[in-house]
């Protein structure tokens, strides 16, 4: 499918044949002689009064060097060439004030033709950057950038944006935050990156976040559901995608007090920023209740080995419900755990750890009936997409460009949308190619549809508001597949 040709099947419009392009265009130029009527505004000194005069000063002298040669007057021949003289003299003050509007006009056509570039952009290439756990304790997320890659690839087969390859430079960071203060100085000051694009971790990018922002480096669509992101007035550069954590646990703690207004609930979190701000959504969706309701809260860090020991203690506490705002890895660890000592609470995962394959299959799908969860995205193999264009598109897309990959795996699904919509800002920024101009189409988002999204479900943005994605849904696991509960729809 040629990208110039026709509208792609993820729902942006791209570039009709014949739009845009990358070479400059000469300038058709012609040099406009004064016109026959005396001019109103010139004066003496000034070049055009200089050339306009020259006319008449011609003919004066001519016509006296005729009449001198007419009566063998030897001033009279001294005349003509007089005249001749200051024609030869007007005549090439002509051509240099054409030559100069010439130039003026031809510089200004190809600086238009050439448009504005920032740091790593030039008339054939746009380099963008992102770090990205492809080894550590959370690479089962790195398909976020594997797919994004394959993207892009695909991109650059149907033309690159607006004329443009994309050079898209993922580098491994581990999870680690110096690791991706590294990685990150690498892409800016060695490789020149026009932006970072789709790193992922609230730790790792709260490792890069001033240093983005001091330098004026677009820092966007990170992968990350802490609140901190949506900070548009001490960190303009920064802007996450994701759902927030706090708005995600206080949906779920709503639907906990109207199914059960008596619950006892247990909180495994991630000692960080990503586990801490569940906490704070659960306290305030539970509101006045929040003291009571909870009764039991264990922390982890993202490099212990198991949470086995913060399960047992939290079982021991007599819950009911237990909300697990952890990563993958560490999830599947304590829904194990969970079954293996006889517990069966009310069970919550957030959103970036529901994935069937990384973390519910490892469970076993009969052991998982029953988890709640929320999403703003579509799940993949649900039956209820099969004709869905969008949902077929990316079908597509995996067979041809990220083989490899897991059509059941909705991180595959998600980076390839994610890498959609970084595409379209870049589209929309036609040659504006500067950081400034990147972070303005950003902001300035509106009822943006991206192939992933659930039906009914856009992405807005503006220069105070930074939350893209404003509406969730819960949904729960019925041992084969995530079901939405449309009762609970909010937005």
């Amino acid at each position: 499918m040629s990208e110039q040709a026709m509208r792609t099947t993820n729902g942006f419009w791209t570039r009709r044949e014949g739009e845009g392009g990358t070479g400059a265009q000469w300038p058709v130029c012609a040099v406009v002689r004064p016109a026959a009527t005396e001019p109103t505004s010139l004066r003496s000194g000034d070049p055009a009064f200089n050339a306009w005069m020259g006319w008449p000063l011609f003919l004066r002298a001519l016509c006296g060097g005729v009449a001198g040669l007419a009566g063998g007057d030897r001033a009279g021949r001294c005349g003509m060439l007089i005249a001749w003289r200051r024609r030869a003299m007007t005549h090439k003050l002509e051509i240099l004030l054409g030559t100069v509007v010439l130039i003026w006009v031809g510089c200004s056509s190809i600086a238009q033709a050439q448009g504005k570039y920032g740091p790593g952009v030039s008339d054939v290439e746009i380099k963008i950057g992102q770090t990205m756990p492809y080894s550590g304790p959370v690479s089962a997320l790195s398909v976020f950038g594997k797919s994004e890659a394959a993207y892009f690839r695909m991109i650059n087969e149907r033309g690159g944006i607006n004329g443009r390859r994309i050079t898209f430079i993922s580098l491994d960071d581990n999870y680690s935050p110096a690791k991706t203060m590294e990685q990150t100085r690498r892409l800016v000051e060695q490789d020149n990156v026009l932006a970072i694009m789709g790193s992922l971790g609230t730790a790792t990018n709260a490792a890069i976040q001033k240093y983005l922002n001091s330098n004026h480096v677009p820092h966007l669509f990170i992968q990350t559901v802490a609140s901190r992101w949506n900070d548009p007035g001490h960190f303009p550069w920064t802007m996450s995608l994701i759902y927030p954590a706090r708005s995600e646990a206080a949906l779920a703690a709503r639907y906990i007090m109207q199914a059960n207004p008596y619950a006892h609930i247990a909180v495994l979190y991630q000692n960080d920023d990503f586990g801490r701000d569940y906490v704070a959504g659960l306290v305030e969706g539970l509101g006045p209740q929040a003291g009571s309701r909870i009764v039991a809260k264990a922390s982890y860090e993202v490099t212990d080995p198991t949470v086995d020991s913060q399960v047992v203690m939290l079982r021991s506490s007599g819950a009911d419900t237990i909300f697990i705002a952890a990563t993958p890895r560490s999830t599947a660890q304590a829904l194990r755990k969970v079954f293996e000592v006889g517990w069966h609470p009310t069970r919550f995962v957030s959103q970036a750890s529901s994935s069937v394959t990384d973390v519910l299959a490892a469970v076993g799908l009969e052991k998982s009936k029953g988890i709640m969860t929320t999403t703003s995205f579509k799940t993949v193999g649900d039956p209820q997409w099969e004709n869905d264009p969008d949902y077929l598109a990316w079908l597509d897309f995996m067979r041809a460009y990220y083989p490899g990959g897991d059509t059941n795996d909705k991180f595959a699904f998600l980076g390839y949308s994610n890498a959609a919509l970084f595409a379209e800002v870049l589209r929309r920024c036609g040659d504006d190619l500067t950081r400034e101009n990147l972070l303005a189409v950003a902001t300035h988002l509106a009822g943006v549809h991206l192939p992933a999204l659930l039906p009914g479900i856009t992405l807005s943005t503006s220069p105070t508001d930074y939350i893209p994605i404003k509406q969730i849904r819960l949904q729960r696991f019925d041992g084969h597949r995530w079901v939405l509960l449309p009762d609970l729809d909010e937005k």
